[in-house]
C-alpha cells in the first residue's frame, strides 16, 4: 500500500485500525466518528509520511486534582517517537514543567525534550515561532494535550480551569501547515475541527478545544490512537513498528513510578484512563494482529 491514507482491504475480526482504537469506548467520543474521515488513522500516517525529516510531539496534561500529570500521553508520544526512529525521522518531545521530568525519563538518552514555558500569549507565540524555526519540522503531533477554547482558556473534562498549569502549545499548531491532534475528549489540542459537535455529545466536554489540525484522530485513550497511527504507518511502510507489550507495559509503569496518575482516578495507579494494564495491551495485541495480516 502507498502513503495515499486509503484503507486496506485487510481486517483483524472485522475491524480496521479506527474501529480498535475507539473500542472500549467509556466516554462517548465514538459519537464524533461521523464528523472525521472514515480512515482518520491511516490519513494521519499519511501526513507523517508525506514529509521525513523532523516531529515535534508534544504532550503533558495536568490534573488538577492530583497536581501531577497523567498516565495517558507521554507513552503513545514515546512510542510515535520511537517508532519515526524507525523511520529515520529525528522526534522532538514538546511539554511543559509538569510532565518534563516524566518525558527526560521515558525518552531515549540522546532524544531532546523541551520545556514549553508557561507564561503570556505573545511571549508562548514567539517560542513557538522561534521553535519552529531552528528545528523546522514537517509535521507537528499532538496527543493528550490540552488545547484552548474559543476564550483561549483551557479546560479539563470538568470543565475546571487549568490556563495556570498549561503552556501555551497551540501556537505551535497555528503556525504549522501539518498538524496531527490526538484526543479522547474533545478538549485536547487539534481537536477544533469537532467543535461545533463536541458539544452535542452529553459526556464530552462543553467548552471543547478550538484548535484544529490537518489530521485529528479521536480514541478512546490517547495512547491508542498514538498507537494506532504506528500501525497505519507499519501498513504503509510494510514494516510492523508497533512496540512490543512488554514495552508498552513498562512505559506505563514507568509513568506510575514517576507518580503519573490515573486520567480517570487521578490516583497513582497502573491505569490508564480507568483501564487496567491488560485492557491496554490488549488494544496494542489487536493492532499487532491487524499489521501482521497485512504484512504476510
Amino acid at each position: 500500500m502507498g502513503i495515499s491514507g486509503d484503507p486496506a482491504p485487510l481486517k483483524e475480526n472485522g475491524m480496521d485500525i479506527e474501529d480498535i482504537v475507539l473500542s472500549r469506548d467509556r466516554r462517548g467520543i465514538s459519537a464524533l466518528r461521523p464528523h472525521l474521515s472514515q480512515n482518520f488513522c491511516y490519513e494521519a500516517a499519511a501526513l507523517v509520511s508525506e514529509d521525513p525529516g523532523t516531529a515535534i510531539i508534544i504532550t503533558g496534561f495536568y490534573i488538577l486534582d492530583a497536581d501531577s500529570n497523567e498516565t495517558d500521553g507521554p507513552p503513545g508520544a514515546i512510542v510515535l517517537g520511537e517508532a519515526l526512529k524507525a523511520l529515520e525521522y529525528k522526534p522532538i518531545y514538546v511539554t511543559d514543567r509538569y510532565t518534563l521530568d516524566l518525558m527526560r525519563t521515558l525518552s531515549a538518552k540522546d532524544d531532546v525534550v523541551i520545556d514549553f514555558p508557561i507564561t503570556g500569549s505573545s511571549e508562548s507565540e514567539n517560542f513557538a515561532k522561534n521553535l519552529l524555526r531552528k528545528y523546522r519540522p514537517s509535521v507537528v503531533v499532538a496527543t493528550e494535550r490540552c488545547g484552548a477554547t474559543g476564550e483561549q482558556r483551557y479546560r479539563n473534562m470538568k470543565g475546571q480551569d487549568i490556563t495556570g498549569f498549561t503552556a501555551r502549545t497551540d501556537y505551535l499548531f497555528q503556525h504549522h501547515p501539518a498538524t496531527i491532534g490526538v484526543g479522547d475528549g474533545g478538549n485536547e489540542l487539534g481537536m477544533g475541527n469537532l467543535a461545533l459537535a463536541t458539544p452535542s455529545v452529553p459526556t464530552l466536554v462543553k467548552d471543547p478545544c478550538t484548535t484544529q489540525s490537518t489530521a485529528p484522530v479521536i480514541c478512546s485513550v490517547a495512547n491508542w490512537g498514538m498507537y494506532g497511527i504506528v500501525a497505519a504507518l507499519s501498513i504503509q511502510r510494510g514494516k510492523n513498528i508497533l512496540p512490543s507489550i512488554k514495552e508498552e507495559r513498562n512505559l506505563v509503569k514507568r509513568c506510575v513510578q514517576m507518580g503519573a496518575v490515573d486520567g480517570a482516578s487521578h490516583k497513582v495507579e497502573e491505569r490508564v484512563d480507568g483501564f487496567t494494564l491488560e485492557e491496554n495491551s490488549g488494544v496494542l495485541a489487536e493492532l499487532h494482529r491487524l499489521v501482521e495480516s497485512h504484512l504476510h
